[in-house]
């Protein structure tokens, strides 16, 4: 069983995001918890709220057990970027990119489907 969790327009640039994403992946739910409960970055609050979106997810869609989960993949995109400037000396004016990021969570329970139609 998979379950999924969806953040779009992340205001985050992707690369902050994928480094707390990098420290996560592939751990146990509760683990997984406990990391990011105690980082520092800002990242990491989105990405707990998304965690915790997912698990969400599986217990009431799909009556998943909760110490069972453990994080298949996370995945970090880049999504668009807003254009602004600043308006410098002498009638220049530089441009500052504010990125955002797109993230996907992915958790499993490690039991496979079993279907009826086999051979």
């Amino acid at each position: 069983m998979e379950v999924r969790a969806y953040l779009r327009g992340a205001r985050l640039s992707p690369q902050k995001a994928g480094l707390v994403a990098d420290q996560i992946r592939g751990l146990g739910v509760e683990k997984a918890l406990d990391i990011l409960n105690f980082s520092k970055k800002k990242g990491a609050d989105l990405i707990k709220k998304l965690l915790n979106s997912a698990i969400s997810n599986a217990e009431n869609n799909e009556e998943a057990n909760i110490d069972e989960l453990a994080i298949k993949s996370i995945i970090v995109n880049k999504g668009f970027v807003m254009k602004r400037i600043k308006i410098r000396a002498r009638g220049r004016a530089d441009r500052i990119r504010k990125p955002f990021c797109n993230i996907e969570i992915m958790l499993t329970d490690n039991k496979e489907a079993k279907d009826g139609s086999e051979s």
